[in-house]
């Protein structure tokens, strides 16, 4: 059996040099991330974005759920690719970084597909269901230790075959580490066997960034 290459920061370099290139604003969210200090770890990986927006592209989504959305990076990235009446609704619940995203969103001109909702994620997902909203598309991205609350939610907000991605499953590789036991390592195993043994979905965890966790709804 072939093993999967381990990439390094050369290859990593390579392969972002030899894909899909980033619109302007995105590369201007990057840059202003770089601001930020250690906070910056929040935003998600160059090849994340071109995942997301192939997944979108080919399987022709039109209506995207977003749980975190820190800057905006990832929201821009598949509201690039939704067609003019595409539609991301954004929920996150700190005010600030939503300011600076939203700014970002009316750069790029993509302000007319993104709706962002300002309150604990939570709260918003009942919403969407007391209003029997659908999507086709859900990226969980916010504090891990409810990744298992929104994904639940999320499968009353798709149909069959409806795609769910979750990110961090990896956790920079302490998944695997037993000496890990701290509170959102922990968290993020659970999850992750958790979803494994889902009869509701098929799942498969790919190596990109910090680990993706893509599901379909059966």
């Amino acid at each position: 059996m072939g093993s999967n290459l381990s990439v390094n920061k050369e290859i990593e370099e390579y392969i972002i040099n030899h894909s899909l290139k980033l619109n302007s604003i995105q590369k201007e969210i990057i840059s202003y991330n770089e601001s930020l200090g250690d906070i910056k770890r929040m935003q998600i990986s160059i090849s994340q974005c071109h995942l997301l927006h192939l997944l979108i592209k080919t399987s022709k989504i039109k209506k995207v759920l977003e749980i975190g959305t820190f800057t905006g990076l990832s929201t821009l990235s598949m509201s690039l690719a939704l067609p003019d009446d595409g539609l991301v609704i954004a929920l996150d619940q700190n005010k600030k970084t939503n300011e600076v995203a939203v700014n970002f969103f009316k750069k790029a001109g993509q302000e007319n597909k993104i709706k962002t909702i300002i309150k604990p994620a939570l709260e918003s997902l009942k919403d969407l269901k007391d209003t029997k909203q659908k999507f086709d598309f859900i990226f969980i991205d916010a504090d891990k230790e409810n990744n298992k609350n929104y994904f639940n939610q999320s499968l009353d907000l798709i149909d069959k075959d409806g795609l769910i991605i979750i990110d961090n499953v990896l956790w920079h590789g302490e998944v695997i580490d037993k000496a890990k036991q701290d509170k959102l390592t922990v968290a993020i195993r659970e999850f992750n066997s958790y979803v494994n043994s889902d009869k509701r979905v098929e799942n498969l965890i790919i190596p990109l960034g910090d680990g993706l966790t893509i599901c379909r709804k059966l």
